[in-house]
């Protein structure tokens, strides 16, 4: 990356989402250098722990460079991309010192830009800014420490001040996109000879570092005695051809941490019952027909989701959540539905908000709409925070039932089993029903057993008589 010192060039970095994320993972490049782009205009897509996300630039301009090819993991706070705005507000300079890091003592305070800033749409201007932290040791003079390296570069021994210029040559200069190359690629940055104003390391010379040149030898060279050769260890202790290797990161790595934490945390306990839903499969098919659900998609999830919320009205202690730090039980007097989705890129539970006050055709539309952004991959990360109780349909799949983990700060999860015709008796005599298997998990901390039981029996009795939405809702 070649450093900018354009007053017209402004640098737009990763910003910060609002949920406490402190990386992300470049996707997709929608623009290339020498492209125009628009304020507010997409450049690229960015894949968070919780989901991938659109960044809009807040600038008119020309790209001048990408910093980051896509698949590359970025802190938040790094810039990601340069746009030459000439002929708009010119941007503040980075100073040699504000480029490496260092503190001089006699700098001005720094001063932001006025106009917009760059933030992404939707999640506002972060609480703090990314500050500096001041170098150890002593400091020197920005001329003093470049006349130091030109000297040791050329060969004329250490400068007069040497102690001030040891301090200088622990932490080398260069901006933190370039240390974090330097770190992926092995690269000791004391050892890289900078190329840039005022002894700046760029990426041109970190990638020289990277690749050892190796001059020819003369034949009539005399052989040099070598310290036995140690064998290099393989980069991979696995057969390439009979096995894969899949990076954890993005969702999945989110996923797995989240659910390794509700496991040790919250003890679990799992409950089963097995229902007739033949008379909600019917009620499913005359909803179909109605006008007030015209255009949208009515299935056995949406009934069983409105079963869960009655229940849940019912027996509004199931709808709470476990303080461990003040040591209390936080109810809730709202529902936020979480619908477990399994997307390409891992398990995602986003929510419907204020579920519980939501009619039939609402949820609904819920419901589609949550689908519909889960399968594109367009989930926000606001959409999947503040669940309180969660369903996983893992019958799509054609399995029974499971035992589901809670999402974490959540008391209880509902699993719907596979919807099949079985024999079973109804009214005294044994005929094929559809039935289904339901299990409910809850945090038995909060939840006992009798509590646990009074909601799945009657999310059971609803779905067995679906008539009972009307009368108990």
């Amino acid at each position: 990356m070649t450093t900018m010192t354009d007053a017209s060039v402004r640098e737009f970095k990763m910003p910060d989402v609002g949920e406490g994320l402190t990386e992300a993972e470049i996707l997709k490049w929608y623009v290339q250098p020498g492209d125009t782009v628009t304020d507010g205009q997409v450049v690229c897509e960015v894949e968070t722990a919780k989901a991938a996300v659109e960044l809009p630039i807040p600038y008119d301009g020309v790209v001048r460079d990408l910093h980051f090819p896509e698949g590359t993991t970025v802190d938040v706070g790094t810039s990601i991309i340069a746009i030459d705005v000439a002929g708009g507000a010119p941007a503040a300079a980075e100073t040699p010192a504000e480029a490496s890091g260092t503190a001089v003592a006699d700098a001005a305070p720094e001063k932001k830009p006025e106009g917009r800033q760059p933030v992404l749409v939707g999640y506002g201007v972060a609480v703090s800014s990314t500050k500096r932290r001041p170098r150890k040791g002593p400091e020197l003079p920005l001329q003093q420490a470049s006349v130091t390296i030109q000297t040791e570069l050329n060969g004329h021994g250490p400068a007069p001040t040497a102690p001030a210029a040891a301090a200088e040559r622990s932490r080398p200069l260069a901006k933190p996109p370039v240390r974090k190359l330097a770190k992926d690629l092995g690269v000791d940055l004391t050892t890289v000879i900078p190329s840039g104003p005022d002894g700046i390391i760029t990426r041109e010379d970190v990638h020289a570092a990277a690749t050892p040149t190796e001059a020819p030898v003369p034949v009539t060279q005399a052989p040099v005695t070598q310290a036995p050769a140690v064998p290099a260890a393989p980069a991979a202790s696995y057969d390439a051809v009979r096995e894969t290797r899949v990076p954890v990161k993005g969702v999945r790595k989110a996923t797995a941490q989240a659910m390794v934490g509700s496991a040790f945390t919250a003890p679990h306990v799992t409950e089963f019952v097995t229902v007739d839903v033949t008379r909600t499969l019917k009620l499913v098919e005359e909803l179909k027909q109605d006008k007030d659900f015209a255009g949208l998609r009515v299935n056995p999830l949406l009934l069983i989701a409105k079963a869960l919320l009655v229940a849940i009205k019912r027996n509004p202690g199931v709808n709470a959540s476990w303080d461990e730090a003040n040591q209390e039980i936080v109810l809730k007097h709202y529902v936020n539905l979480g619908i477990a989705a399994a997307t390409p890129r891992g398990l995602i539970v986003p929510n419907i908000k204020d579920a519980d006050a939501k009619t039939l055709p609402q949820l609904a539309e819920a419901l589609g709409e949550l689908v519909a952004t889960a399968k594109e991959g367009r989930t926000s990360p606001a959409a999947m925070q503040g669940g309180t109780v969660t369903i996983t349909n893992v019958g799509v799949f054609g399995v029974d039932t499971g035992t589901p983990i809670l999402p974490p700060g959540e008391s209880a999860i509902l699993a719907v089993g596979a919807i099949k015709l079985q024999p079973w008796v109804h009214k005294g005599k044994v005929k094929p029903r559809q039935v289904t298997t339901l299990a409910l998990s809850f945090d038995h901390r909060l939840i006992d057993g009798e509590l646990g039981s009074k909601v799945l029996a009657d999310v059971a009795a609803i779905l067995e008589q679906p008539k009972k939405l009307i009368t108990w809702a």
